[in-house]
């Protein structure tokens, strides 16, 4: 069985196949680009595990400015950096920008497999979250907008009176909007609503009280 993806960005060709044959032999699969705008032309596949192994020093587009690059694409795909020359600053720059690991050549089998490993397994779990958040927010974008309205007021804090009062409804039709929301939220509790709320960004998003 495949274990994901390693796409790898360097322009030291005999360097690509050793790296390319170290993890083929791991189970990986490999694509190789030889320069940062190859990667660009090609885009990785997001849906599986996978992440990207960068060398700093690059023709054309620097490692790190691929990884601003991709970062503004909106890629999720963890960077495993590679150089031949330590340079504190640059490693500095790019574990800020977010990147997962920072290696200098020449690299250990071990290492490098243990490198990747972490990378992928960040991925998915970074991947997970990203699921159950679109789910989250595909069961807010359900809301009738009366249904939101109470959304926005109930994981304030707000009783059903409070509620019935600042909407001109009765407390009796706000309990059914309140009941309706739940179920579309698919939760069983305040706590859990307002929860889902703050992980979707709408709680910090409101203001006023």
């Amino acid at each position: 069985m495949l274990r994901g993806v390693v796409h790898v960005v360097d322009d030291d060709a005999s360097f690509r196949t050793a790296v390319e044959r170290r993890l083929k032999k791991a189970g990986y699969e490999v694509a190789t680009y030889s320069s940062a705008q190859h990667l660009l032309d090609r885009l990785p596949d997001e849906t599986g595990p996978g992440c990207i192994l960068l060398d700093v020093r690059i023709p054309g587009l620097s490692g790190p400015e691929l990884q601003g690059r991709l970062r503004k694409l909106g890629s999720t795909l963890p960077i495993v950096f590679l150089t031949g020359y330590a340079d504190i600053p640059i490693t500095v720059q790019v574990i800020k920008a977010g990147a997962d690991d920072f290696l200098t050549k020449p690299v250990s089998s071990d290492q490098l497999l243990r490198a990747i490993e972490r990378a992928m397994a960040h991925h998915e779990a970074v991947r997970d979250v990203k699921g159950k958040l679109d789910i989250v927010r595909g069961n807010i974008a359900s809301l009738t907008p009366r249904e939101r309205e109470v959304f926005e007021l109930v994981i304030r804090g707000k009783t059903n009176k409070q509620v019935a009062n600042a909407l001109g409804a009765t407390e009796r039709t706000i309990k059914a909007h309140r009941h309706r929301v739940m179920e579309k939220m698919q939760v069983q509790s305040l706590a859990e609503l307002v929860s889902l709320a703050e992980r979707a960004g709408i709680l910090g998003g409101m203001s006023g009280s």
